[in-house]
């Protein structure tokens, strides 16, 4: 989930209103550039100055748009819970990744080990 790219979400204090708070997530997740539109415009189907706005902080997504980027954007996701007061919902789902990282980078070392020792 997050961060991909060293990013950390700041706390609800600092999101700023819902538009530029979902702004912010789909920057994070998708960058800005034309290509990060199109992707949008492929999750909700909005129009071209619809996405825009939405990634201009303008305005945001609501019903049905709102539902179709976060079942494609962890990043919106969390910043939607967040904005709602459940970080602990998002810290928790972090723990969660970490864990499953870590038990793969071990079952990694373990697999590394038994080539390097097969008889072990």
């Amino acid at each position: 989930m997050l961060p991909k790219k060293g990013i950390v979400f700041p706390n609800g204090e600092n999101l700023g209103p819902y538009p530029r708070a979902v702004a912010y997530a789909l920057k994070c997740e998708l960058g800005s550039t034309h290509q990060a539109v199109k992707i949008i415009r492929r999750w909700t189907g909005a129009g071209e100055r619809t996405v825009k706005n939405w990634m201009a902080g303008i305005s945001g997504p609501s019903g049905q748009h709102l539902v179709d980027l976060i079942r494609h954007s962890d990043d919106v996701l969390a910043v939607l819970l967040i904005l709602a007061g459940r970080q602990k919902v998002v810290t928790a789902q972090r723990l969660v990744d970490i864990r499953n990282k870590f038990a793969e980078t071990v079952e990694e070392v373990d697999a590394m080990m038994q080539e390097d020792n097969p008889g072990r």
